[in-house]
């Protein structure tokens, strides 16, 4: 069975050069809510030598909250605060000579555009005003996805694998004490109930349908690096 891995990096736990034999793909915060050129140069060159695709992974430019807040900003501010996060990424990868191959926003910002058409199309805008062909990680049954279809933008499925859902697949959150999955083995199963039968567990018990093409370990997880491990002890990664 394959799957492919990805996980946020670059935004200060210095952990990367853990996690990268274990992953397939990385997103590399863009110095808004965390990180800098030298984090984005470091990240980029462990993951060219590990085979690993690199994304961008723009939110709202706030440090002081981690991106993890929606912020009062401008509709023109965010944009242009999301097209200089892009550009800054593409600009380091470039001198790697490194393909930037999709954009998963961070934080409330990835929350926010599941749900908020409006901003789902400012986004996908940045995107497609700083990429001429990139992909973009979405939620399954989301405005943003709706919104990259119609821009011709090519989607990917994506699912959190350290993270219990709601009915309505949004993330349960973070103030709650069951948002995150710790255990490395529940990690799996998980991952494997939305492989094998397309649905994901809720935290009422139910059992809503899903899509995933990859699956997301939140890098500053205090677990990542074992949960990782037991993932591709008992999963081949892609």
């Amino acid at each position: 069975m394959k799957i492919d891995i990805n996980c946020d990096v670059g935004e200060g736990i210095n952990n990367e050069h853990l996690l990268m034999p274990y992953i397939s793909s990385c997103n590399i915060s863009c110095g808004a809510h965390a990180g800098s050129i030298d984090t984005i140069d470091k990240v980029i060159a462990l993951a060219k030598s590990n085979n690993v695709k690199i994304g961008a992974h723009p939110s709202f430019p706030d440090r002081e909250n981690f991106g993890r807040k929606i912020m009062s900003i401008s509709d023109a501010d965010l944009q242009q605060s999301i097209e200089n996060q892009l550009i800054l990424l593409k600009e380091r990868a470039e001198l790697q000579k490194v393909k930037v191959n999709h954009v998963k926003p961070h934080g409330a910002l990835y929350n926010l555009i599941a749900v908020d058409e409006q901003k789902a199309e400012l986004v996908v805008t940045s995107i497609k005003n700083v990429f001429e062909n990139v992909k973009i990680y979405v939620p399954y049954n989301s405005k943003v996805e709706d919104v990259a279809k119609e821009n011709g933008l090519e989607i990917v499925y994506e699912v959190f694998a350290d993270r219990n859902y709601n009915d309505d697949l949004t993330l349960v959150s973070r103030n709650q004490v069951n948002a995150i999955i710790d255990k490395p083995n529940d990690v799996l199963n998980h991952v494997l109930k939305i492989v094998n039968e397309g649905k994901v567990k809720t935290v009422s018990g139910k059992e809503i349908v899903t899509k995933a093409n990859t699956f997301c370990i939140h890098g500053d997880h205090k677990n990542s690096v074992s949960i990782l491990e037991h993932l591709h002890q008992k999963m081949k990664i892609e």
